[in-house]
């Protein structure tokens, strides 16, 4: 087995925004330095991070000094760009590798890979023209939703037909991007499970957190999630076999549509994820300090939950909120360093705890 780095050691963090900042406080509570790449200013992670490096993926030197800094790579967004990898990948391990990233990267390689898996994802189809979206619509039918296959997040990127006339409008949308059509599921609600796998191929899991989403934003998650016995365990057995067949080292997020028909895998996130925030007022080991553990060798921990707790994001404007919430008893404010409120820009968010 792999010994796990020693004290004192630099991990590279590629990103960095409020996940890559909790990521640094992580690793300094288990004695380790951060080195934050990030081409913006100002970036939340660098406020509490030994070493910033701000400059593009595309400036090869300044990757190559980055990567010559730290002892492992990880990230905290998957969007990274295939050539700065090929740089950094041979200098330092990168953790999670990089199948998971390519597979994450574009949604048509995703469900071609959980569907090879024997997953159940929404049906969808292809789509590089108009016509292409017409044929799938005569396949999948409507509504659906239309998403470009690379650099959609929190809601962005998508666009859902209601009816077949609006084909046009929904193509133009995507600006001629390579898109993926998902035909709608039927399901009453989302969950998601936060699991690790370490770098001796040993698995541990979250309790899955029940999601609720506005304007395509993650607004709470609440644990614990609304599920029999049985979809805990098929939940938790999934995600497993996910990282199993990536080979995967970090933690994943793993988005799950409860169904009458069984989970229905939604998306795969390589990284730390927001509906996981709870995990830091909900057990004792969180799933900052778990991907840490895991890129850097050690145990990890067995993720065991001693409190319910319901996750809510600050956005935009929810700010105002702060002073009262800061009086509340068993909230837990957790604020990422953003210097300007924007409409739709998670600001902190906050952890509800229920004691006993």
């Amino acid at each position: 087995m792999t010994e796990p780095l020693v004290a004192g050691s630099m991990i590279g963090i590629l990103g960095g925004g409020q996940l890559g900042r909790m990521l640094s406080v992580a690793a300094a509570r288990l004695g380790y330095r951060c080195h934050i790449y990030e081409p913006g200013a100002g970036a939340p992670a660098g406020h509490v991070a030994e070493r910033v490096t701000t400059a593009g993926y595309d400036n090869e030197a300044a990757l190559r000094t980055f990567a010559e800094s730290v002892d492992v790579i990880t990230y905290e967004f998957e969007n990274i760009p295939t050539s700065a990898l090929d740089i950094l990948e041979t200098l330092k391990p990168i953790r999670p590798g990089r199948e998971a990233l390519r597979v994450s990267q574009d949604r048509i390689i995703e469900k071609d890979f959980l569907t090879g898996l024997g997953l159940q994802t929404a049906p969808y189809a292809p789509v590089n023209s108009e016509n292409d979206l017409r044929a799938g619509i005569a396949t999948i039918g409507t509504p659906a939703i239309l998403k470009t296959c690379r650099f959609g997040y929190d809601g962005k990127g998508q666009a859902r037909l209601d009816a077949p006339d609006e084909t046009g409008a929904a193509w133009a949308a995507m600006a001629g991007a390579p898109s993926v059509l998902e035909g709608f599921v039927d399901f009453s609600h989302e969950v998601s499970v936060i699991a690790a796998r370490g770098l001796d191929g040993s698995v541990a899991c979250f309790d899955p957190g029940e999601n609720v989403h506005r304007e395509g934003i993650l607004r709470t998650t609440t644990v614990p999630a609304r599920l029999t016995p049985a979809q805990r365990t098929d939940a938790v057995l999934l995600a497993a076999k996910i990282l199993g067949a990536l080979d995967y080292v970090g933690v994943m997020g793993v988005e799950l549509f409860v169904t009458p028909g069984g989970l229905i895998v939604n998306e795969i996130a390589p990284r730390v994820h927001n509906s996981g925030h709870w995990t830091q007022q909900g057990c004792s080991i969180d799933q900052f300090e778990q991907h840490i553990r895991a890129i850097a060798g050690w145990p990890l921990g067995d993720g065991e939950r001693y409190s319910d707790v319901v996750m809510e994001n600050l956005i935009g404007d929810d700010m105002d909120k702060v002073p009262a919430l800061a009086t509340e008893p068993n909230v837990a404010i957790h604020l990422y360093g953003k210097a300007e409120v924007k409409t739709g820009r998670k600001m902190g968010h906050i952890n509800r705890v229920k004691r006993g």
